[in-house]
């Protein structure tokens, strides 16, 4: 079964969306700045994006990629689609 890493939703400001988060649901910010935010859930992680910056998106976690698109967390990725023109995102952590 795969795993989800996380959603991403479009927002129009990231320390609004930041804030009305931490006041209105439990969850921790592990990463902010200015053009993405992702909140820890219990379940799940959410990335708050800004439309010209990132697209909204659901990522699962897949391992076998390679040569994708590498991130400043060390992370690499590989945007897709499904059938219905969702925005899919494969994406895999460096190992320790």
């Amino acid at each position: 079964m795969e795993r989800i890493d996380h959603i991403a939703i479009v927002v129009t400001n990231i320390n609004h969306a930041v804030n009305w988060y931490k006041e209105n649901r439990d969850c921790e910010v592990i990463y902010q700045d200015k053009t993405w935010a992702e909140l820890q859930f219990e379940n799940i992680k959410l990335a708050l994006v800004l439309s010209h910056e990132h697209p909204a998106h659901i990522a699962f976690v897949d391992e076998t990629i390679e040569n994708g698109i590498k991130h400043r967390d060390g992370s690499e990725s590989i945007y897709d689609h499904d059938t219905f023109g969702n925005i899919i995102e494969r994406i895999k952590y460096e190992s320790d």
